[in-house]
C-alpha cells in the first residue's frame, strides 16, 4: 500500500480517541455502567497498546537511560491529562489544545536552548495563540475552564515527549514507544483497582481502545515514515484533529457539537500547523515524524 495512504490511515485511527472516550459515557453497549474514570480509561488504553508492542521488541534494542525514563514520565502525564480533558470537556477542544505541542517546542527551544527564532516558527506561534484565545473564550463561556487547562497542559507534555523522542533517535522506536505506553499504563494501574472494577465488556473495549487507536496506527506510521518526508507526513497527520470531534459527535451529538469559538480556534490552530509543516522546496527541516506521535 502507498506510504502516504498508510499515514492517512494511521491518522484516522489516532482520531478515534474521542469516539472511544465518548463510547464509555454512552448507554450504547452498556459501557457506561459502572462509570469508568478518566484515569481508568487512560491506564487501559496505554497498557494494552504497550502490551501489543511488547512482542516486537528485540533484545538488542533494550537500553534504559535517564532520558528514556524522563520521556516516559512526560508521556504518562500527557496521557492522563489528555484523556481527562477529553472526558470532562469536549473532544474537539482537547485534541486541538494538545496540538499546541509545536508551539511549546518552539518556546522551549528559543527560550531555554537559545536557538534562533526562525520566521516560520514566529508566524506559527502567532496563529496558534490566536486559536488558543478563541478556544479559551469558548471554554470560559461554556464553564469548561478545567478541561481547557488540562488540555493545554497535555499539549505542553506532548511537546516534552516529542523533544524526548528527538533526543533518542539512536534508540529503537518500538522499544521507546512500548516503554512510554507500558509505564503510563502501569503508573495509572492503581486507579483501575481503586475505583469501580471494570466489567468484562469494558475491559474488552479498553483492549480495543489501546490496540486500534494506539498500537496499530503506530505500526502503520512507523513503516510509512521511512518512505515519506517528515514535513509531508506531519501535514497528512493534521487529519487527526479534524476528525476527532467528528467521530465523537457520532456518539454524543449534543455535547460534541462544535460552537463558533471551537470552529474559529480550530481553524487557527490547524492552520498554524499546516503553515508550519507544509512541504516546501529543498530539504525538510527536522520535524516530528508520525512514528514520533505518542497519542
Amino acid at each position: 500500500m502507498n506510504a502516504r495512504l498508510l499515514i492517512v490511515l494511521a491518522a484516522v485511527l489516532w482520531s478515534l480517541s474521542g469516539f472511544f472516550t465518548r463510547l464509555f459515557d454512552s448507554p450504547w453497549l452498556g459501557l457506561n455502567e459502572p462509570p469508568l474514570t478518566p484515569l481508568q480509561r487512560a491506564a487501559g488504553r496505554a497498557l494494552f497498546a504497550g502490551l501489543m508492542l511488547l512482542p516486537l521488541i528485540r533484545p538488542r534494542d533494550v537500553r534504559v537511560t535517564p532520558r528514556l525514563l524522563s520521556t516516559a514520565v512526560a508521556f504518562t502525564l500527557m496521557n492522563a491529562s489528555y484523556i481527562t480533558a477529553m472526558t470532562w470537556g469536549t473532544s474537539g477542544s482537547a485534541v486541538l489544545l494538545q496540538y499546541t505541542a509545536p508551539l511549546w517546542i518552539f518556546l522551549v527551544t528559543v527560550c531555554l536552548y537559545r536557538e534562533p527564532a526562525e520566521p516560520r516558527g514566529l508566524v506559527t506561534l502567532a496563529l496558534g495563540m490566536v486559536g488558543v484565545a478563541f478556544l479559551l473564550v469558548g471554554g470560559w463561556t461554556g464553564s469548561q475552564i478545567i478541561p481547557f487547562l488540562l488540555a493545554l497542559v497535555s499539549g505542553l507534555f506532548f511537546g516534552l515527549v516529542l523533544l524526548g523522542l528527538r533526543a533518542q533517535r539512536d534508540q529503537s522506536p518500538v522499544w521507546v514507544t512500548a516503554v512510554n505506553h507500558l509505564m503510563a499504563g502501569v503508573a495509572l494501574l492503581p486507579f483501575i483497582v481503586r475505583d469501580a472494577t471494570p466489567t468484562l465488556p469494558q475491559l474488552g473495549m479498553l483492549v480495543v481502545f489501546g490496540v486500534v487507536q494506539l498500537g496499530i496506527p503506530y505500526l502503520l506510521a512507523a513503516y510509512a515514515s521511512r518512505h515519506v518526508r517528515p514535513a509531508e507526513a506531519a501535514t497528512l497527520m493534521l487529519i487527526e484533529p479534524i476528525l476527532v470531534p467528528v467521530w465523537a459527535c457520532l456518539i454524543d451529538p449534543v455535547r460534541e457539537r462544535p460552537d463558533v469559538w471551537m470552529i474559529l480556534g480550530g481553524l487557527f490552530v490547524v492552520g498554524s500547523l499546516a503553515y508550519r509543516y507544509w512541504p516546501r522546496g529543498g530539504s525538510d527541516e527536522r520535524q516530528p515524524k508520525p512514528a514520533d506521535h505518542p497519542t
